[in-house]
């Protein structure tokens, strides 16, 4: 387990509060245009999926230190999960159906 990933969690977490929570916090954010709506609403969910999918996609080799693209079941993990969530407007569906793909793959030895 690799605990300096940590500072960096925090890190994101001090970054993306502030525009998630703020809907939540100012009194009638819902007078703010409708672009500045979505684009607190979703700052949050965007930050979160660049660092998922270059956790997912992105592999370091541990001898030369180069970055490689992780082929697998991973990527297409990642992919049905935007597919999912694209169709259904909701994340949990989305994660729902990465985990039980890569968990089927796992199983049947094809990861």
């Amino acid at each position: 387990m690799n605990l300096g990933l940590i500072p960096l969690a925090f890190l994101m977490w001090a970054v993306t509060y502030p525009a998630r929570a703020l809907p939540m916090l100012a009194p009638g954010i819902e007078r703010l245009p409708p672009l500045a709506v979505t684009y607190l609403r979703l700052a949050g969910p965007a930050a979160l999926a660049a660092l998922a999918a270059v956790n997912c996609l992105l592999t370091i080799d541990g001898q030369t230190h180069q970055v490689h693209l992780l082929l697998g079941v991973e990527p297409l993990a990642v992919g049905l999960c935007v597919l999912v969530v694209a169709r259904t407007h909701s994340l949990l569906p989305g994660v729902a159906a990465a985990v039980i793909l890569v968990a089927l793959a796992r199983a049947i030895g094809a990861a």
